[in-house]
């Protein structure tokens, strides 16, 4: 049974840090309730998208808005699982639930498929600290795993650029997650559940509360949760790797390289037998026979990562005089994360040529072993762990400018720091003396000479003899921002129709990050691992913007807004002013026509600019110039997903442009009455110079295609990606054509455009004794997804090729039941097709549903039941082997389902 661990010190000063200090947001956002009409409210409020109070929610641009009970009806685990599954993310990202990532701690979303780092996310209308390891090695993101939902009041997704409103980042759209401001008496909240199929067990509790006392008044959160891990082989189609006559992975092999034959293991497999869960054989293959295991890879691959984290929010406002009032806010994330991908592999001599002379045999052989979770006192003896701390602190005034009387004004200064102590376990550089005894020198050729005595290879280790082997790396990153800002806003002029509105805003602002691998990498201390070099940068940034609200009719309303933004880095500056255009026409109250137009820019990712060269070598890596060679598909491939992957050398580059975006949107809303609204808004974003570092796969499914002769081999693409992919040559000894090293680093590509549809639609209905209905729908479909690397490229079609891992559609829908004290909600997301794994065909739409209920007990207690994936589907996907799934698009988990209590103290 597992029990929340005990508040830390600096856990329980951070709650008394967060009840005494006051609370800020940058703006008052709109209390926008389900039955809105598109053109109705009378009191100004500001929405994402504008500095501008205005009386509608609905502006020249959609914005779609979740609300903290959505979170909490739809099924939804958190604020990540929110946005994930909403339609306009239609972008594939791998994150923490699959692992096998560069950042498995951490989850993000790729609002229209354009990436992680084209969506500015803000927290009470502020930018908050980056993860500091950068997602998939290259890009800077916002982690949303580790925002409590617990406070959240709404959260805001602006589905356009606003480069001109916020700065850069913002060019797929901008995502603000907004805390409730005002909260009376206490609320409590416990859920815990689990999953059908095992693993994935979790808890929840959460407390709410705050009150005010004359001119003070506070609001706090706590929230404490735990998650179990999810193991593969817990889930019965991914348990083993050998479905579809796959062949074993090999645990233990001795390879006479001179021959290329395997050495006929004999009985020894019987004596590993027991090891990785009973499942190790003899496996004969044409290159001879090795033991293996179909369990070997499941045994330690972990497709939920575990979890403990300790969430805390506080927030006090002061009202210092009638119109002016001082805030801030804090919010603080303990974060503790287990995962695993793989175990402990040994292959001889792997720093030199991977071989060794044999004296005893007279042959240059190569040996390998696998260690087995019996062997070192279970799998989770090799987990990797992280241990993470998040801070977002915001002080300020705000009030009204004296003299006028439509004019207000705020100043604040915000600081974001997040930081992160990864701690993984490695094989020591004994471990070749280990199995082969010591080393009798060099021959003639260079190559490293033994005297092996086999039986030490096949002799199961004792958890004793593996901590002999194997110590820990320990890496610390960290990242940071800060902003001070100053806004006003208020009338300038009557026109007839109205007054004519401005805001401005002034902003100045730095960065930061840093990473810090373990020194004893570079000292030789651990088997097989390349050199380290560490990463830090910083840069200032300075903003000046306006935006004016134009009434030029009754029926007329324009927006214009325009920005300059100034980057300091890497001993250069870097600048670029970018407008936004909007019209609104009411040619009824409950009808509108809108449309948008804007450009966007965003400067160049830190982790780009100041990346050092790095070496290291990916999580896996399939090698398809190989399979080719083999006349394998990818399914039954040994150079599919083998694990460890491939060398890489990564480089960064200060001499990247920043990236110029355009977008442009029209649309319609129609809501002739308080019950019901829909809207239709077309969309395209374009992208230039697009900032990106090439992905490994790509380039390797470029080479493979190339070499066959299905691209131009003469053509950029196949230029570059043969001159990226270092290999062994054809007539080496051992392991010929195999992959030394793949080059990355980041460039200026040419462009990416994509253009959609949005259908969003909402209808209550009142049914008398039956209750009340809510039907809510979102529709996203992407109409166009064109991408080119070199200028001279020709178009890429992302939309409907193979290699592209994103949606090209997604619905969310959902009808919520309201009948006295009973509430329930089922809500259905459909995806649509995706290319198969193996890249020759798409495999069908999918849809999830969840369910939840809940009843309200007295006045001040309820219990809800809430179950997701209800109908316990997995979508499964055997075309290129193991893990049977299409990872970063689904997860594996099957039906989930928790218990949750509420209570309110308090009035």
């Amino acid at each position: 049974m597992h029990r929340f661990k005990t508040l830390p010190a600096q856990t329980a000063l951070a709650l008394l840090i967060a009840y005494a200090i006051p609370n800020s947001y940058l703006t008052a956002f709109a209390q926008a309730a389900d039955g809105d009409a598109a053109a109705g409210g009378t009191k100004p409020v500001l929405v994402t998208g504008s500095r501008i109070p205005r009386a509608s929610k609905e502006g020249p641009t959609s914005v779609t808005v979740i609300t903290g009970e959505d979170i909490e009806k739809q099924g939804y685990r958190n604020v990540f699982d929110a946005l994930s599954s909403q339609a306009q993310n239609t972008g594939m990202t791998q994150g923490a639930d699959f692992g096998n990532t560069f950042t498995p701690a951490a989850n993000t979303i790729s609002l229209r498929g354009l990436g992680p780092n084209h969506t500015l996310i803000l927290f009470n209308g502020r930018r908050i600290a980056d993860y500091p390891v950068a997602y998939d090695g290259s890009v800077n993101f916002v982690n949303l795993a580790n925002i409590p939902s617990a406070l959240v009041d709404r959260i805001e997704i602006l589905n356009s650029g606003a480069s001109a409103i916020y700065g850069s980042d913002a060019i797929a759209g901008v995502v603000n997650i907004i805390t409730k401001k005002q909260v009376s008496g206490f609320d409590f909240n416990i859920k815990a559940g689990g999953t059908k199929d095992g693993g994935g067990a979790n808890q929840r509790i959460q407390l709410t509360g705050g009150g005010g006392s004359g001119n003070l008044s506070g609001v706090f959160g706590v929230e404490l949760s735990r998650t179990d891990p999810i193991w593969s082989r817990q889930r019965d189609f991914m348990s083993s790797t050998t479905a579809g006559g796959t062949a074993p992975t090999r645990i233990l092999s001795r390879q006479n390289v001179d021959t290329g034959k395997y050495v006929d293991p004999g009985a020894t497999c019987s004596q590993l037998g027991n090891l990785f869960y009973d499942s190790v054989v003899r496996v004969q293959s044409k290159s001879g026979a090795y033991c293996g295991s179909g369990k070997a890879q499941p045994a330690y691959w972990t497709t939920m990562t575990q979890n403990e984290s300790e969430n805390l929010y506080g927030s006090l406002s002061y009202q210092l005089t009638p119109k002016t009032e001082i805030f801030s806010d804090l919010m603080l994330g303990f974060n503790s994360t287990q995962n695993n991908t793989r175990g402990p592999s040994w292959t001889s001599e792997a720093v030199g040529n991977s071989y060794f002379f044999n004296q005893n045999s007279g042959a240059n052989e190569s040996w390998s072993r696998r260690i087995s979770p019996e062997e070192i006192g279970g799998a989770t003896r090799f987990n990797r762990r992280w241990n993470d701390v998040a801070g977002n602190l915001t002080v300020g005034i705000r009030g009204d400018i004296p003299s006028t009387s439509s004019w207000n004004y705020e100043a604040a200064y915000n600081i974001s720091a997040y930081t992160s102590r990864k701690t993984t376990p490695l094989l020591l550089n004994n471990v070749d003396s280990f199995f082969l005894g010591p080393r009798l020198g060099y021959d003639a050729d260079g190559v490293a000479i033994y005297a092996p005595d086999p039986g030490r290879l096949s002799q199961p280790l004792t958890p004793e003899q593996f901590n002999s082997i194997t110590g820990k790396a320990t890496s610390r990153d960290k990242s940071w921002t800060q902003t001070l800002s100053l806004s006003a806003n208020g009338e300038l002029f009557n026109l007839p129709a109205g007054p004519v509105r401005l805001a401005a805003v002034t902003e100045f602002g730095s960065q930061g990050f840093s990473n810090t691998p373990d020194p004893q990498i570079n000292q030789g201390v651990f088997y097989n691992q390349a050199a380290a070099n560490g990463a830090s940068g910083s840069r200032k940034r300075y903003a000046l913007g306006t935006e004016l609200n134009i009434p030029i009719i009754k029926e007329l309303v324009a927006t214009v807004a325009g920005r300059y933004d100034e980057y300091n880095f890497a001993g250069r500056n870097d600048g670029k002013f970018t407008y936004n255009t909007g019209l609104e026409f009411r040619p009824v109250k409950t009808l509108l026509f809108r449309g948008n137009y804007a450009t966007s820019f965003r400067a160049p990712d830190m982790n780009y600019i100041y990346s050092s060269t790095t070496r290291g070598y990916y999580s896996s890596t399939t090698d398809y110039y190989r399979c080719q060679q083999a006349g394998q598909p990818l399914a039954g491939c040994e150079f599919n997903n083998y694990s460890p992957g491939a060398n890489y050398v990564q480089t960064g580059s200060k001499d990247l442009k920043s990236e110029n975006g355009k977008s442009w949107s029209y649309g319609v809303v129609w809501s002739p009455s308080s019950s019901f609204d829909i809207s239709a808004d077309f969309w395209r974003i374009q992208i230039d110079n697009l900032v990106t570092n090439l992905d490994p796969d790509i380039i390797l499914r470029n080479e493979a295609n190339c070499r066959a002769g299905q691209l131009d081999i003469n053509s950029p693409t196949c230029v570059d990606a043969l001159r990226r992919v270092q290999r062994n040559p054809a007539n080496a000894i051992f392991n010929p054509n195999a992959i030394q090293n793949i080059l990355v680093n980041p460039i200026n590509a040419a462009q990416e455009r994509t253009s959609g549809l949005d259908v969003s639609g909402k209808w209550r209905i009142k049914a008398g004794g039956a209750g009340d209905f809510l039907l809510k729908a979102n529709y996203t479909k992407v109409l166009s997804h064109h991408y080119r690397q070199f200028a001279s490229d020709p178009d890429q079609d992302l939309l409907n090729s193979l290699t592209n891992p994103d949606w090209g559609s997604k619905v969310n829908a959902s009808v919520t039941w309201l009948r006295d004290k009973w509430t329930g909600t089922v809500q259905v997301t459909r995806y649509g097709s995706l290319p198969s794994a193996d890249q020759t065909r798409r495999i069908s739409p999918f849809a999830l549903v969840n369910l939840s209920a809940s009843y309200q007990i007295t006045p001040r207690a309820s219990v809800a039941l809430i179950v997701n994936n209800v109908l316990n589907s997995v979508k499964q996907d055997n075309t290129a082997g193991w893990p049977y799934y299409p990872t970063g698009n689904y997860n594996p988990y099957g039906r989930q389902g928790w218990l949750e209590f509420n209570y309110h103290f308090g009035s």
